[in-house]
């Protein structure tokens, strides 16, 4: 089963939500994708700024080694209690061997606290290193971060997120879903940037672009 069709099963339950919660979901994605967002971000062809971030075992992992190395794949996800995220990291699992056999590196980045990401990282039972990118420093340097509504905020309290306790801020803020496939020269060679958080990229798409760089 494709990514796309298991993410396709938690929008069918997400349709059963109260009207009002759904309605205010649909309001801030129809906001934030008439922001341009997408369009300020990194694009093919840009070159990935440095950055270093401690993985979720608490080591600092430095972009530098890794693209020094080969190819990078670095995805950005909103954080472990998002269960289109969650979809997302396992499929990345899965396609793990195939990204490293065409001798690339994948990272995960969010900006969950060491801790948190190491939850994520157990319960997605994922071997990549998951970053931990407190205050979305590195997500707004590739223009993916957004400020949530109130409307939105006051939602997640009463599901019982607390944004502030996962990330260690209280900013409120978020990178929209995006995934690079970046080569060894810092050139983003492929680059999905949704800010739909129910969309991502298909890992055989990530494969295919490692196969056959242009």
């Amino acid at each position: 089963m494709s990514l796309d069709e298991q993410l396709e099963s938690i929008r069918a339950r997400a349709a059963s939500l109260p009207e009002e919660r759904r309605a205010i979901m649909a309001a801030a994605t129809r906001e934030l994708i008439a922001s341009g967002i997408a369009d300020s971000a990194l694009k093919v062809g840009d070159t990935v700024p440095d950055f270093e971030l401690p993985n979720h075992r608490g080591a600092t992992v430095k972009f530098a080694d890794l693209v020094a190395q080969g190819p990078v794949v670095i995805s950005f996800y909103r954080g472990g209690w998002c269960p289109y995220c969650n979809l997302e990291m396992r499929a990345l699992q899965e396609k793990l061997p195939e990204i490293t056999d065409l001798g690339a590196r994948l990272v995960a980045v969010s900006p969950e606290l060491p801790d948190t990401a190491m939850s994520t990282a157990e319960k997605n039972a994922i071997s990549f290193d998951v970053l931990s990118d407190t205050g979305n420093k590195v997500a707004a340097a590739f223009g993916l971060v957004f400020t949530l509504t109130p409307a939105l905020q006051d939602l997640y309290r009463s599901f019982g997120l607390d944004l502030a306790q996962f990330n260690g801020d209280d900013s409120m803020t978020l990178p929209i879903p995006a995934t690079y496939v970046v080569d060894a020269d810092r050139r983003v060679l492929h680059a999905f940037v949704d800010p739909d958080y129910t969309r991502r990229l298909e890992p055989d798409a990530v494969v295919g672009a490692l196969r056959s760089p242009s």
